[in-house]
Formats: C-alpha cells, sequence, structure tokens
C-alpha cells in the first residue's frame, strides 16, 4: 500500500509550475516621495516606478496620455509625403490601387482599415491576401503579376514588404508603383518601393516608433483624410480597427499605442461598424465602465454567456486579446481571410452578423484542434526529450498531420509547460516540413534560425517567435544545430519560466478600492502588463476542477489574528490538481459579475511552496530533527532523504509517523510504512501540526 500511495502523489500531474520568481525591488520611501508629487496612491506609485517611470513628468505622461504633444507624422516618417502624393493621384485620375494584406489580425484589420478608408475618400481600390496554406506571408510575384493583368497602377502593402525584394522589384518591372507599409524588422536590402513606412526606419525615441501594422496604416489613411479635407466621420471607424489590431497583434501599449488605443476602448462598444458590433454580441463581451472594469482569463469565454452589450461604456484590452482577437486570428489561422475583411468593410449588419457567426464556427474548430495537438505534442516530449531537456535546453518537435495554422500557439504553450524554447513542426509532404518557433527572454529565435541558415529554405521572425520551413532530410541536423546554440546561450537557471512580480500584498488589503486604484494604469498590455502581486503561505481550503481543466479554489490567510478568505481562478493549471495545502501564490485581480454582485477574485499566475519549506526541501540540513509542542503535546519532527527526494516526518507522543513531501497534497500516517494509510494534509488538523513543525524546525535551522 506504501509502494502504491508514493508512486500515485508522485504523479507529473501533482507537480507545481515550474517558474522563476522575480520581484521586483521595493522602494517605499522613494514611492511615496513620488506618490505625494503626483496626487496618486503610493502603490501605483511603486507600479510605475517598477515599469521605469520616475519622474512626476514621465508619471503624467503616462497616466494621461493625451497631454503628450505629438510630432507630425510627416516629420516622422520621410516617406509619408510622397505616399499621400501617390494616393492623392490615383484617387484623382481614378487608377486602380491594390493592397496586399496579411492573414492575421494585423494584417486584416490594417487591410479592412485601408480599404474602408480609400474607398470612402473616392478611390478605386481592391486587394489581395496570399494563401498561409500554399504561398506562406507576404506579397509575392503571383499577386504582382495578377495585379498587372488587372490594370492596378498602384500597390499598397500592409503588415508585409519589407523583405519582399523580388517582388516589389518585378512590380517597378512591370511599371507599377508600389508603397510599402510594414513594422517588421529591416532587412540589410531594403526593396526598391516608390515609398516606405516603417517604424523601424524613424529614432528610437519617437511616439510612433511602436506601431504595428494597422497603427502605419492608420497614420496613412488619417493623415491623407486630413491632406483631402474630409476626415468627417472616418477617424472613428478608423480608431476602431487600429484598437483592435494594435491588441490582438500584441503591440507595446505605450506611446501613440497607449493614446490611441485608451481612446478606442471607449468607442468600441458604440462604433458604428456592423463588423464590430457583431464580433462583439457573437463573442459575448460586456463593456463596463472605468471604475468597475475587470479583465478575464485566456479561454474564459468557454464560460462567460453569450449576450449584448447593455452597459456601452469602454471594452478592456483582455476583451479584444482574449475574446474578440482569436476569432478574428482564427479566420487567418485555418479559415478564409476573406470572411474577416467582409465582417469588417461590410455596412450590412445581416452580412456582419453571418460572417461574425463564421468567425465563431471557426474559432471553436481552431480551440478543438489546438487542444488536440498540445496533448499529442506533451504525450510526444515525455516519451522522446522530457529526460534531456536540461542538456538539450531546447525542443523540436515535428509530428505528421498538424495543422501549420495552429502550431505556433501549442508551441507558446509548451513554452509555458517546459521553460525551453520551442521549435515544432508538421510534414507537408514527405520531403518538406514547416514550423513555427517561440522562444524565452535569454533566447534569440531569429538568430537561432540564422545560425541554421544553410539547413533551412524560407525563415523570419525576431526575438521572440518565427516561422520556418526546411527539407524532411535536414531534420535531425536542425535539431543538433540548434541544441548547441542553445547551449552556447542558456545556462540551466533559465530553464523555467520567468514570473515578474510587483509587490506583497496580504489579502485583508485586496478590496474594491485597491482595484479601482488600478484602472490608472489601464490600458495594460505588453510593455505595460497587468500588475502582479503576491502573498506567502497562504492555505488552499477548497479547490475543483471547473470548465476545461481550470482550478477553482479559495485560499485563506491569518493577518493580526483575523481570518480572510478570497476565491482564485487558475487558467489551465488541470496538471497542477491538486495544489499544496500551503503555497505561496502569484496573481492578478480580476473582477467576477455574477447574479448582480462584484467581487474581486485571484487569477493565479503563479505558485510556490512557502519559503522555509522550500528551503529544507531543496537542501535540508543532514542533522534536522527537533522537538515542537502543539495542542499541549510533545511531538518530534525532522527532514529524511527517502530516494533523492527529502521528505517530512512528524512523531506523535503515541508513535504515529505523518510523512509527507514537497508539492504534495496526500501524506501518510501511520505506525510503519507497511501500513500507513494516505490522508488529505491539506485538511486543518494535518496542516496545522505541518506548520507548527516547519515553524520549529526553521527555528533550530536558524
Amino acid at each position: 500500500m506504501l509502494d502504491r500511495a508514493v508512486s500515485e502523489v508522485s504523479k507529473p500531474h501533482r507537480r507545481l509550475p515550474n517558474q522563476r520568481w522575480q520581484i521586483y525591488p521595493q522602494k517605499p520611501e522613494f514611492a511615496k516621495n513620488l506618490a505625494v508629487l503626483t496626487k496618486i496612491s503610493p502603490i501605483i506609485s511603486q507600479l510605475l516606478i517598477n515599469r521605469g517611470i520616475e519622474t512626476p513628468e514621465q508619471v503624467q505622461a503616462f497616466l494621461n496620455p493625451e497631454s503628450l504633444v505629438l510630432p507630425s507624422p510627416l516629420e516622422e516618417f520621410p516617406d509619408l509625403a510622397i505616399s499621400l502624393e501617390l494616393l492623392q493621384n490615383a484617387i484623382a485620375s481614378q487608377a486602380k490601387i491594390a493592397i496586399c494584406g496579411d492573414y492575421d489580425a494585423d494584417g486584416m484589420t490594417s487591410t479592412a482599415l485601408l480599404l474602408r478608408s480609400l474607398r470612402t475618400l473616392g478611390a478605386q481600390v481592391d486587394y489581395a491576401i496570399p494563401s498561409r496554406m500554399h504561398e506562406g506571408y507576404g506579397i509575392n510575384k503571383r499577386i504582382v503579376e495578377e495585379f498587372h493583368s488587372e490594370g492596378v497602377e498602384l500597390i499598397l502593402t500592409v503588415d508585409n514588404g519589407i523583405s519582399a525584394f523580388e517582388p516589389i522589384a518585378r512590380a517597378r518591372e512591370l511599371g507599377l508603383a508600389v508603397i510599402i507599409t510594414d513594422h517588421h524588422d529591416i532587412p540589410q536590402k531594403l526593396p526598391p518601393a516608390n515609398a516606405i513606412l516603417n517604424p523601424k526606419l524613424i529614432a528610437e525615441s519617437s511616439p510612433y516608433r511602436g506601431v504595428a501594422g494597422v497603427g502605419v496604416a492608420y497614420i496613412l489613411a488619417v493623415s491623407l483624410a486630413q491632406q483631402l479635407g474630409e476626415t468627417q466621420g472616418l477617424i472613428r471607424p478608423m480608431l476602431a480597427l487600429f484598437t483592435l489590431g494594435t491588441i490582438a497583434d500584441l503591440a507595446p501599449l505605450t506611446g501613440v499605442n497607449r493614446r490611441w488605443v485608451k481612446r478606442g476602448l471607449q468607442h468600441l462598444p458604440k462604433s458604428n461598424l456592423p463588423g464590430i458590433q457583431a464580433l462583439i454580441q457573437v463573442a459575448g463581451v460586456q463593456a463596463r465602465g472605468d471604475e468597475g472594469a475587470g479583465g478575464r482569463g485566456q479561454e474564459a469565454e468557454d464560460k462567460v454567456p453569450k449576450s449584448q452589450i447593455s452597459n456601452p461604456k469602454s471594452l478592456k484590452p483582455e476583451d479584444i486579446g482574449f475574446r474578440l482577437g482569436p476569432r478574428i486570428n482564427a479566420i487567418g489561422r485555418i479559415g478564409n481571410p476573406l470572411t474577416v475583411i467582409e465582417l469588417l468593410t461590410t455596412d450590412d449588419m445581416g452580412v456582419a452578423l453571418e460572417r461574425a457567426m463564421q468567425c465563431e464556427q471557426v474559432n471553436t474548430s481552431r480551440q478543438q484542434m489546438c487542444e488536440q495537438i498540445e496533448q499529442e505534442a506533451i504525450a510526444f516530449v515525455e516519451t522522446e526529450f522530457v529526460a534531456s531537456l536540461q542538456q538539450d535546453r531546447i525542443l523540436v518537435v515535428v509530428q505528421p498531420n498538424w495543422h501549420h495554422g495552429v502550431i505556433g500557439i501549442v508551441a507558446s504553450r509548451l513554452v509555458e509547460r517546459y521553460g525551453v524554447p520551442v521549435f515544432i513542426g508538421t510534414y507537408e509532404d514527405e520531403q518538406h516540413t514547416r514550423g513555427s518557433a517561440r522562444g524565452i527572454p535569454e533566447f534569440d529565435v531569429f538568430a537561432a534560425l540564422e545560425a541554421c541558415h544553410d539547413l533551412l529554405g524560407k525563415f523570419g521572425g525576431h526575438k521572440a517567435a518565427g516561422g520556418f520551413s526546411l527539407p524532411a532530410e535536414n531534420l535531425q541536423a536542425l535539431r543538433s544545430r540548434l541544441i548547441e546554440f542553445a547551449n552556447g546561450c542558456l545556462e540551466p537557471q533559465h530553464l523555467k519560466p520567468l514570473l515578474k512580480i510587483d509587490a506583497e500584498v496580504n489579502l485583508n488589503q485586496i478590496n474594491q478600492q485597491l482595484y479601482q486604484q488600478l484602472n490608472a494604469l489601464h490600458p495594460c498590455g505588453i510593455d505595460n502588463p497587468d500588475p502582479i502581486f503576491w502573498t506567502p503561505n497562504v492555505q488552499v481550503v477548497e479547490q475543483q476542477i471547473v470548465g476545461k481543466g481550470h482550478i477553482k479554489l479559495t485560499v485563506a490567510q491569518t493577518v493580526d489574528g483575523q481570518h480572510y478568505k478570497i476565491k482564485a481562478i487558475a487558467w489551465r493549471w488541470r496538471d497542477y490538481f491538486r495544489l499544496p495545502s500551503r503555497v505561496d501564490v502569484a496573481y492578478k485581480l480580476r473582477e467576477n459579475h455574477f447574479n448582480g454582485n462584484t467581487t474581486i477574485e485571484l487569477e493565479l499566475v503563479g505558485v510556490r511552496l512557502p519559503i522555509p519549506a522550500q528551503q529544507f526541501f531543496v537542501s535540508p540540513p543532514t542533522s534536522s530533527s527537533t522537538t515542537f509542542e502543539y495542542n499541549q503535546r510533545q511531538y518530534t519532527c525532522g527532514f529524511y532523504k527517502n530516494g533523492l527526494a527529502a521528505e517530512l516526518r512528524i512523531k506523535n507522543p503515541e508513535g504515529k509517523i505523518l510523512v509527507m513531501q514537497p508539492g504534495q497534497v496526500n501524506g501518510l500516517l501511520g505506525i510503519n510504512r507497511q501500513d500507513a494509510k494516505e490522508v488529505d494534509i491539506s485538511q486543518p488538523q494535518y496542516d496545522n501540526i505541518i506548520q507548527a513543525a516547519l515553524q520549529a524546525l526553521s527555528s533550530t535551522k536558524c
């Protein structure tokens, strides 16, 4: 029985998340002084300091982005003037304009934005998007030749083109003018376009530097409308599409992005674009006022009822990032991008609702596909590679019959699970493989792909992510080269996901007032993350699996003799169920609206064993035993080796021994191991005595 019990509690699904916690150094005096100078609370001041905002001027610009005095885009983008001239001439002469877009959310919203604005301004304009399945990313010679045969005179790329030297050269050869609007990294050799608009070509200090492809399209469209004196009724629809694309593309919410997204989130629920309204309705997004706005975690959409907006005040970035964006991106991954373009350009609500429902259905298929591929990938990794991860420091996973449109999502989930860079692929046929890559902070994906360029076909990307193709016969050589590259830049301590934590908070401090103070930081997103707090040594008093593998739980903490409880949710944490009875928790704050009541809950993003337990279990003293008194009875306790692991043993006066191992929710109780019974050590009668034993051992160790 003992062997069975020990085996059962040591199964992989009983482990804790494999994380590195990086807690920002607290600067209470500095934060207090900054708070006084800027008339904000000290907790907000500390959060801003964590984000590199340390002067009253920086605080003012961050909290009130509308106060920024923006330079004219014409001064920042050298080719904007020529771009406007080309477009004005084409509109005046009714020359055919063609947009070449992309199949992700950024590219599709960019395409829709320019289609709507150019048509409104009187242009004769059409578009094309390359096939994800058959052509891959970016403008190509086929599209150029097709545009030429249709009489197109001006090509406008959106969210692509900066690396398309040969297709652009062919377009110029055929006599077509080309404007490139893109935001991707600059290649060594620029294409021979008439004009190039790319924020990577302007000063790093520019507030426009962080715009995504849809941001470049927005700047171009607004500038053109202003030049033509036709801004009436144009700006808000374009702002809605800009907001949707910027958040869905994970662009940094700093500079003009922060200013325009904050404005756009307020206008989105009231947008007069049928496609936006249809998408909001089908996704079941509820708008909230700024004071009560709350977030939802990933995959919360599976639990929230579909309903129309009843209080159209403002949305939050997570409403787009987790609800609207995935429905658009799903089409680009496994559907037809024309569905999204029609959704976002139609003025017919009936058509918009049809297209939104198609997005919904495709997104459901995408979720099922991701879940299946993720489980298959995990099973493959656990069988083939998990034992060598510390030595390899990278995962290269290639299997047949996976849809390459969703493997990038699965790659991200594997990075989250295993803490190493992931290169995942599938066979297009017996001779060819195509894949996606996702990295960790200390690993440069694009540099890794460049180091393997002689083994690859096409490849591209940036530091955090990339895509590639290769002959199937090169797969083993690629794996070896990537292992060599990873071992050259990664240390063993890097192989844990990094969790950056803002500040320690006790449960008694969590209330509506604190939550409302955090609204000053919104909109949160890339480069301005949601605040993450932590609370040490909480007791897990209830926990259960809900929905698609989420843990719903209640945690408790005693502060100054008072007992405080709060509910929490941990998205996609089925593998960590059940959690130990005592843990440190890291979390975001979220609002739960249920039956007319609003409560603050924790959205867990990390757990670990409390510090005393960590110290003892990781490096128990060679002689770590002591006696202690509990409920007027004498006990002995100590740490002992059991195989490779240390275990805590507590003996009562009658000779019964309670045994627990790190990270386990079950222990053993009995006179000897052969007759011991399995017990739930999260129950108060066991948890309290374990805490007393750890406290006694901690005092002894000191």
